[in-house]
């Protein structure tokens, strides 16, 4: 048998040391006589194995088993429990139950969550640990760093527990006894409504305020109190999916928060019992400081003749130290001199890089436009212009005096859509133009409604709407003689101008313009 002290946090564990051989194929047993006890195994060994759960005085009931299986870097825990009930019903402070790896060393790892589905609950998680024994504890909540007095399920070896394991009896006994107890909290109201995520953090925030934390913590608080508010937020909204994950921020930052709070207490009870110890010493220094004057005076001779020596020596150093301080300047002179130098490669370079890449960029434009150029002569007349690519949709693609447009005008316009679509940043100007036949209301109407015809009809085809403005100009910009039927003829039209910075035309939105 061989018999070892195992400290764990929060754990008090007794140490006899008693040593002796077993058979190879034999557990090896460590008992550590105090209130209760855990078996922990050594799971070294590759493969896979079983262990059982049961219920302690506090949920006899419950029961559970796991499969432990040694995966090279870690080992998996398959868990699942059966007869649990829910955790309020220990205390009001508890909301959840959490799994446990306590190793011989007396680490507690917070392995993670038992959620509950009715009675039963399953969870999977892995571990680094190669030795440990398993239990669960209700708590408050799920981020908790160290376990609570109320532990409810502990690991026993089965008769089946194969390979070369240690068993390990490791008696324990915590020293926060009711540790949540004084908190003096009131139960929360559970509601089917409220998921228990932002219970957790509603109650991580109760036990963060009872510990302090928003006076010795005061930003770690203030960040988790903000994800409790937004967890809030999102429940008033009704916006459930976004409620675990702001609460499981406010959870961890409120534990966060006791862990930095509890900190900062120990630290101001310290420097307190600091402050008390600097107290009694300045009064034992006040009784021997009569003495110390009068060793002064002693040795005030001595040090005058220590005074004069090291004057000179310091004269000594001071000259060393300014040879040093001006090699140290030249030096870095040197270096200043050649970083400006590197500097000024590197400016030259991204100057020469900049070059390139507009260059490239303006190419890129030339060959666009002229694509675009032959594409759209296809299908209308077009012509390149410093105002963009103007599309010439003539007279005869309307019913006379109407803005209606004829089927051919359609299937033209249905094809100009489709290369547009195919290079966003494109912007179309519409501009609808008449003859001088008519009054110049009715031409100025009719050349707005062709345009504006024109314009459904692409943004029918799929074209952005903020992409196409609309002008009608009526008959004040004639490109013909209005006094012959083939002028008047050309200067009925609808012009498309298109332009953009990818074909290297900018044209902005004309005053009087449509959107």
């Amino acid at each position: 048998m061989k018999h070892v002290s195992i400290a764990l946090a929060y754990f008090t564990l007794c140490v006899p040391l008693l040593f002796a051989e077993e058979q190879s194929q034999q557990a090896q047993v460590i008992n550590i006589n105090i209130s209760r006890s855990i078996q922990a195994v050594n799971y070294r060994a590759k493969g896979s194995t079983r262990i059982d759960f049961r219920g302690t005085a506090l949920l006899p009931q419950a029961k559970g088993e796991a499969k432990i299986e040694n995966k090279a870097s870690a080992v998996t825990i398959d868990a699942s429990f059966d007869n649990l009930s829910p955790a309020a019903q220990l205390g009001s402070a508890y909301l959840t139950y959490v799994l446990w790896a306590i190793s011989p060393e007396g680490r507690a790892n917070n392995l993670g969550q038992l959620i509950l589905d009715g009675k039963k609950s399953k969870l999977q998680v892995t571990t680094r640990l190669q030795t440990f024994g398993l239990i669960v504890t209700a708590e408050p909540f799920f981020a908790v760093t160290s376990p609570s007095e109320e532990v409810v399920l502990e690991n026993i070896a089965r008769s089946d527990t194969k390979g070369q394991v240690d068993v390990v009896d490791a008696k324990y006994e915590l020293l926060q006894r009711g540790r949540y107890a004084s908190a003096n909290l009131s139960p929360l109201e559970i509601s089917s409504d409220v998921p228990l995520e932002l219970l957790q953090a509603r109650n991580a925030m109760r036990i963060a305020r009872w510990r302090g934390a928003d006076k010795y913590a005061p930003e770690s608080w203030a960040k988790a109190q903000a994800a409790l508010d937004r967890a809030e937020d999102y429940q008033t909204r009704k916006q459930r999916k976004s409620v675990p994950t702001a609460s499981g921020e406010a959870v961890q930052g409120f534990e966060d928060a006791i862990t930095i709070s509890a900190k900062r207490q120990v630290d101001e009870h310290l420097a307190q019992e600091r402050e008390a110890s600097a107290q009694r010493e300045a009064q034992a220094k006040a009784a021997q400081q009569f003495e110390a004057q009068q060793r002064a005076e002693a040795e005030k001779q001595k040090l005058q003749a220590d005074l004069a020596a090291a004057k000179d020596a310091q004269a000594r150093a001071e000259a060393e130290k300014a040879k040093a301080e001006a090699q140290a300047q030249q030096q870095q002179a040197q270096q200043q001199a050649t970083q400006a130098q590197q500097q000024a490669g590197q400016a030259q370079q991204q100057a020469e890089q900049a070059r390139q890449a507009a260059t490239k960029a303006q190419q890129e434009q030339q060959q666009l436009r002229a694509s675009l150029l032959e594409q759209f002569n296809r299908i209308l007349e077009t012509r390149d212009t410093v105002r963009g690519l103007v599309i010439n949709i003539g007279d005869v693609l309307f019913a006379s005096g109407k803005f209606d447009l004829r089927p051919e005008a359609r299937e033209r316009l249905a094809k100009l859509s489709g290369i547009v679509i195919a290079h966003k940043g494109l912007n179309l100007a519409v501009e609808g133009h008449t003859d001088n036949v008519n009054t110049e209301a009715f031409n100025q109407k009719l050349s707005e409604e062709r345009a504006g015809a024109v314009r459904a009809y692409l943004i029918a085809q799929g074209l952005d709407p903020n992409s196409i403005t609309t002008t009608g100009y009526g008959m004040s910009q004639p490109v013909a003689d209005n006094s012959t039927p083939a002028g008047r003829q050309k200067n009925r039209r609808v012009e498309i101008v298109i332009s953009g910075e990818i074909i290297g035309v900018q044209i902005g939105i004309k005053p009087g313009a449509t959107p």
